[in-house]
């Protein structure tokens, strides 16, 4: 299940950055579709890192 996610996750990734680095390209604005898209590619990489963060905290120092 993992796995998936991770794969998932990457193309999602890969797609939006590069759409966006076409856009810029061309000078053209993004469409809104593309940035609600990466506003959540965002959110969920920062939660994540939160996240494992938490989590290696709680294993380390057993708060």
């Amino acid at each position: 299940m993992v796995e998936f996610a991770a794969l998932t996750y990457g193309l999602l990734a890969s797609i939006i950055l590069s759409a966006a680095q076409r856009n810029r390209r061309v000078a053209r604005p993004h469409p809104p579709l593309l940035l609600y898209a990466g506003y959540l590619l965002c959110g969920l990489s920062g939660g994540l890192a939160l996240a494992l963060t938490y989590m290696v905290a709680t294993f380390l120092i057993g708060i």
